[in-house]
């Protein structure tokens, strides 16, 4: 897979999966995926690339409906309601997304589009198949309606995937299915006939890509896939015989809704669109931006549990548009990322809210915590004490250090424009290359970037700290150097550390570029470090 800096001019599409509307995004949601997406998506924007990025909501799942069953509301009320709470945490947590699309009738026209092409070229097959049935109300039960026990790793699972294993559980294969409405409602089963996509017509193709794509796959993931590929691959449910949903457009399937995991891919074509209209472009249709003809990289950042659908349906699903669109380059993938060392839960109310903790605590903190922590390769834990304690020993308070040294070189030296040597611009190229290594898609790890500022941080810090600022006078190119360093560390952080890096431009003449010869300057003016943290220094 070349890098991005090989790629040259090509455009980048930079994918989350799409939340379900159920609620408002918690801390968990925003650690994997989200943040994941949004550092990726700033540091393609710093080195000068091209970048669409985008999200919207997934309203169709069956999630939204158990979840307004328990709350005892509409459906459509609360997808609603979590749509603009969805959207305004986004915007809080300072993800950079260029469009966070509606669910409208350009979501839905796009959509249904996508299927009836396919199913114009006979790649969808009925099957009859078995499913939870609810005799107490009269209704299959699917995906978020119903649970049991994975049949692959029997851990407990929801209908459709097993979020613990990664491995579908389709029809009637949970054992023990049970309502997650409503527990004590004993099920049976029924037969359906359905649409299906049959997943092993694409094992040719899904094998060829994964042996090329393989090397860059974070662990987890490739055994995930290697054991997808050991054994028959599970049909995929186009259609489903339930009540929430996009109405079917097919004859075979009366009274069918589609299976809301077949929306994914003409969602995220949706989304994209729809970021490109709010830069101001204009596009012929609303998967224009997908084609093989546009050639754009495209990049997936999802959790675990999502391998099965984005990784294999989706990806089946694309090819079988026969070449007409791209393929993902990449796909990030990170794990479960727990609170308080347990899972979060919104059911159990086991949840921290982005909002309520940037009440607290400066974005710029939570968002270094969140990447240091980050659960790239395993499941990692939220801990507020423990954000607190890594947050003021390993960032604020070295960067106060470190500012109050500069401040006493300024006073020494004055603050004309100071020289700066070789050695410094050097400096200042390695560790760009360094960051660079954290963020470009080959070895990706917000937790090593995160790692790498503090390490920066505290070299830096040593650094000023023993200058000799009774010489600084007559030797001002030792001061200058450390600012250029400075100056390319608050560069290299900026797609985390967000808000230093906007008050950063404020007071100098900082730009954010991440391009080869940022830091090339013979002379540099001295600036005020702003503070990582406003609160008094006891609140921290």
């Amino acid at each position: 897979m070349p890098s991005n800096s090989e790629l040259g001019g090509r455009r980048v599409i930079v994918i989350d999966t799409p939340p379900t509307p159920n609620g408002s995004l918690h801390v968990g949601h925003l650690a994997g995926p989200f943040l994941a997406a949004d550092v990726h998506a700033r540091y393609l924007r710093a080195v000068g690339r091209g970048v669409l990025y985008s999200s919207g909501t997934d309203e169709s799942q069956t999630y939204v409906e158990a979840s307004a069953r328990k709350l005892g509301i509409a459906p459509q009320e609360l997808a609603d309601r979590s749509w603009h709470d969805i959207r305004d945490t986004l915007k809080t947590m300072g993800m950079s997304v260029d469009g966070f699309a509606p669910y409208d009738d350009g979501y839905r026209s796009t959509v249904l589009r996508f299927v009836r092409e396919l199913h114009a070229a006979g790649k969808f097959r009925l099957r009859k198949v078995r499913l939870p049935y609810s005799e107490k109300t009269g209704e299959f039960l699917v995906e978020g309606l119903v649970c049991g026990d994975c049949p692959v790793c029997l851990s407990e699972s929801r209908g459709g995937l097993c979020e613990t294993c990664g491995h579908p559980n389709n029809f009637d294969e949970l054992i023990g299915a049970r309502s997650t409405v409503d527990p004590d409602d004993v099920l049976t089963t029924r037969e359906a006939e359905i649409l299906v996509l049959p997943m092993e017509e694409y094992r040719d193709q899904l094998t060829t890509y994964y042996s090329e794509v393989s090397p860059y796959l974070r662990s987890h993931m490739g055994q995930l896939i290697r054991e997808l590929l050991a054994r028959p691959l599970a049909d995929f449910p186009i259609t489903y015989p339930i009540g929430w949903g996009i109405p079917a457009p097919f004859p075979e399937t009366p009274g069918q809704v589609l299976n809301a995991w077949v929306e994914g891919i003409p969602a995220v074509m949706y989304t994209t669109d729809y970021a490109a209209r709010q830069l101001g472009e204009v596009t012929g249709s609303s998967d224009e931006l997908w084609t093989t003809e546009k050639d754009h990289e495209l990049v997936y950042f999802i959790g675990f549990d999502n391998i099965w659908f984005w990784g294999m349906t989706h990806l089946a699903l694309l090819m079988a548009h026969e070449g007409r669109y791209i393929v993902p380059d990449a796909m990030v993938v990170n794990e479960f990322y727990e609170l308080e060392n347990d899972k979060f839960s919104t059911s159990r109310g086991h949840v921290l809210y982005a909002e309520e903790l940037l009440k607290e605590v400066p974005r710029d903190l939570v968002r270094f915590y969140l990447a240091l922590a980050n659960p790239e390769n395993q499941r990692t834990n939220f801990s507020r004490a423990a954000l607190d304690k890594v947050t003021a020993d390993r960032l604020v308070q070295p960067w106060r250090r470190l500012g109050a040294r500069l401040d006493e070189g300024v006073e020494k030296a004055g603050d004309a424009p100071l020289p700066v040597s070789e050695r410094a611009r050097k400096h200042a190229s390695i560790m760009l290359d360094r960051f660079a290594s954290c963020y470009e898609l080959e070895g990706y790890s917000l937790t090593r970037a995160a790692d790498l500022i503090t390490v920066q941080l505290e070299r830096l810090t040593r650094w000023a700290e023993a200058l000799d600022l009774d010489r600084i006078a007559s030797d001002r190119t030792a001061l200058g150097d450390l600012f250029l360093e400075v100056r390319a560390l608050i560069a290299c952080a900026s797609p985390i550390l967000i808000d230093l890096a906007e008050a950063a431009a404020s007071v100098d003449a900082f730009h954010g570029s991440l391009r080869p010869g940022s830091f090339a300057l013979s002379e540099i003016s001295p600036f005020a470090l702003p503070d990582l943290d406003p609160r008094p220094a006891t609140g921290v």
